[in-house]
């Protein structure tokens, strides 16, 4: 008897988010992110705060994996090292996340009124403003943020900075 079998397409590209407790000493990022690197991960955000705990840094990393058993991988390796205190991936479903946007945009009296009702429907705020432009600061989900950049995309915008992911799971 002679089975076909159908090839499997590409494996679907998922974000992780990946928390770890570190050390807070020089050189940390950089050995983090070459274990990465050399597995061939790229690391979409990566933002690191102090805690409550001094000497302690929280480092929160945003990948795109295709493979779970892989980024298991990498994390037993950054666990390896003496500087990291625990890791973690989060579960999307528990886990709430936030990123800070600030956004620089062209304006004139003509474009003003319709880019501010654009930030009061996203509840963004406007913390600057001059005559030929605005900076506007909005906090929320990633895809809360994505959308309001395709809102704005029209517009001429001068700058973009975004923060990167950062996370915490709810308690149960």
């Amino acid at each position: 008897m002679n089975v076909r079998r159908e090839r499997e397409g590409p494996k679907p590209v998922v974000r992780q988010v990946v928390t770890l407790m570190v050390e807070d000493q020089p050189n940390v990022m950089a050995r983090i992110t070459s274990l990465f690197g050399r597995r061939n991960f790229n690391i979409n955000t990566l933002s690191a705060s102090e805690t409550n705990i001094p000497g302690l840094t929280r480092v929160t990393i945003v990948v795109s994996c295709d493979d779970e058993n892989a980024l298991w991988q990498i994390i037993t390796q950054v666990e390896k090292l003496e500087v990291v205190k625990s890791s973690k991936i989060l579960d999307m479903d528990k886990t709430l996340y936030r990123e800070l946007l600030l956004l620089k945009i062209a304006t004139d009296k003509d474009t003003r009124t319709s880019i501010k009702e654009i930030a009061d429907i996203y509840r963004a705020r406007i913390i600057d403003l001059s005559k030929d432009s605005m900076v506007i600061e909005l906090t929320g989900s990633p895809a809360k943020l994505d959308g309001f950049m395709n809102m704005l995309n029209c517009y001429n915008i001068i700058e973009v900075s975004r923060t990167g992911v950062t996370g915490i799971e709810r308690s149960i």
